[in-house]
């Protein structure tokens, strides 16, 4: 018996690898897609229109994600200067890059919903 040897990944495909672990790893989680999905479809929002907007979401989780989320430049937290505090939030150029994802996802959520009720 002859055993076949697998050839090694080219550069070009573990460089695709690492992107989809990068990609995965940042928006990973249950709320930070819905997060910039959110704002993609909204707007800025301040904290708490976040917060009813992603019905369920506790406050300390979405303070994280946004906070991880404006660490890699996805969005950005404005603080202005009213009575009592203002805090909002807005995707900058470089996280509305992330639409057509979004959109992608949207359409393969609703086909995949269909596909499962039909069965």
């Amino acid at each position: 018996m002859k055993i076949q040897l697998q050839e090694p990944l080219s550069k070009e495909c573990i460089q695709q690898l690492r992107a989809i672990k990068d990609t995965m790893e940042l928006l990973s989680g249950k709320w930070k897609i819905q997060i910039i999905g959110t704002l993609l479809r909204g707007g800025t929002m301040r904290f708490m229109e976040l917060k009813r907007t992603l019905n369920g979401i506790a406050p300390k989780k979405l303070s994280n994600d946004l906070q991880e989320l404006e660490l890699n430049k996805l969005i950005t937290r404005t603080v202005k200067d009213t009575k009592p505090i203002t805090v909002e939030y807005s995707l900058t150029k470089h996280g509305k890059t992330l639409d057509n994802l979004i959109v992608e996802i949207i359409d393969w959520g609703l086909n995949h919903r269909k596909e499962i009720i039909q069965k």
